[in-house]
């Protein structure tokens, strides 16, 4: 198939610029693919639509302050967003301008309302996909995630036009989220959560059992090639701790509860994870969900509106087939759903 058969025209008035003001006002469209239907709920009301006893699985990962803005030297502007600590003390960065920004370069470091320098960052290496590997140092002295958390920002997706403030602090994080973490973009299925609603669940016999995969560019990269074959994922890595996977085990064994992936990060974890024999509890994945691909694991999924041309849409077409993912799209637009990362959700029920 062709990335152009995944286009839909969207608005860009219900491009969400910021979240519902709480988090469980959002939106919910309620998509059934055994009956075809589409209803309208509230996040609100996930509770009383997933069947009691549902193991859920989120995933918990924290989003890193990845994103630098650097003055380079003769005082142009650029940006660095760091995707993954190597192991020799460097990060995996995308940069721009990529034109400019070559191994040997330096730039600042700088805030991006005052732009006082705030550390050095020196271009290293090019690798593949025209990625860079970057030092970030401050007097000499390599800093690691928890140093760049305090100098860079969050990075908020480009649809997204303001720059991370203090709002989005709290509001581009999950309440349940971890401490540990590289993810660059949220989980943002996960944000319509509370502590509350979790309860609810909870109280209807619910199982939450968190995964983490690291949210990076296999997640967000747009598709390029025309042809679906002619894309290749960015690796991303997960874990399963021991708590969720004594939990899934038996349920993906056994199918003795229904499964709710939240999120397309969860889902991919858990289609990673699990060969229908075993489940991984730590590792690395490329996969693409597209057509003809058929779910392990997941009975429901919750998740975001996504954009178009993009391998999320992609996913959610390959659940719900081309034509109704269309049609559920068509009547989120009329609808006037808010689309992305904080705007409103889809329940797809009997995902496998």
């Amino acid at each position: 198939m062709k990335r152009s058969d995944f286009f839909f025209h969207l608005p860009e008035e219900l491009i969400a610029q910021s979240p519902a003001l709480q988090r469980d006002q959002a939106r919910l469209l309620v998509v059934d693919p055994r009956s075809r239907t589409l209803e309208h709920a509230s996040i609100r009301d996930l509770p009383g639509l997933v069947p009691r006893g549902t193991l859920c699985v989120p995933n918990d990962v924290k989003v890193r302050h990845a994103r630098l803005f650097l003055r380079r030297a003769g005082g142009g502007e650029g940006e660095a967003l760091l995707l993954r600590a190597l192991p020799d003390g460097t990060f995996e960065a995308m940069v721009r301008p990529g034109s400019r920004l070559k191994p040997g370069k330096t730039a600042q470091v700088v805030d991006p309302q005052s732009g006082a320098p705030l550390a050095e960052l020196q271009i290293e290496e090019t690798l593949e996909e025209g990625l860079r590997r970057v030092r970030v140092a401050q007097g000499g002295v390599p800093l690691d995630w928890d140093a760049v958390d305090r100098i860079g920002r969050l990075p908020l997706p480009p649809y997204i036009t303001h720059i991370a403030g203090e709002d989005d602090e709290g509001r581009y994080q999950t309440v349940f989220r971890a401490e540990e973490g590289e993810a660059v973009a949220a989980p943002t299925a996960g944000l319509h959560f509370t502590n509350e609603l979790i309860g609810q669940l909870r109280g209807r016999d619910c199982l939450w059992e968190p995964v983490r995969l690291h949210v990076g560019l296999g997640t967000f990269r747009p598709m390029t090639a025309e042809h679906l074959d002619g894309h290749v994922m960015h690796q991303e890595r997960y874990e399963i701790p021991d708590t969720t996977a004594q939990a899934l085990e038996p349920v993906l064994r056994e199918r003795s509860r229904p499964l709710l992936a939240v999120g397309t990060t969860s889902l991919r974890t858990l289609e990673s994870a699990w060969d229908g024999e075993s489940l991984k509890q730590s590792g690395s994945t490329r996969l693409f969900i597209r057509p003809g691909y058929r779910l392990k694991t997941a009975d429901l999924l919750l998740t975001n509106f996504h954009l178009p041309e993009s391998t999320l849409f992609v996913l959610v077409s390959t659940i719900l087939g081309l034509d109704l993912a269309q049609e559920a799209y068509a009547e989120a637009i009329r609808e006037r759903y808010r689309f992305f990362s904080y705007g409103d959700a889809m329940l797809i029920l009997n995902a496998r």
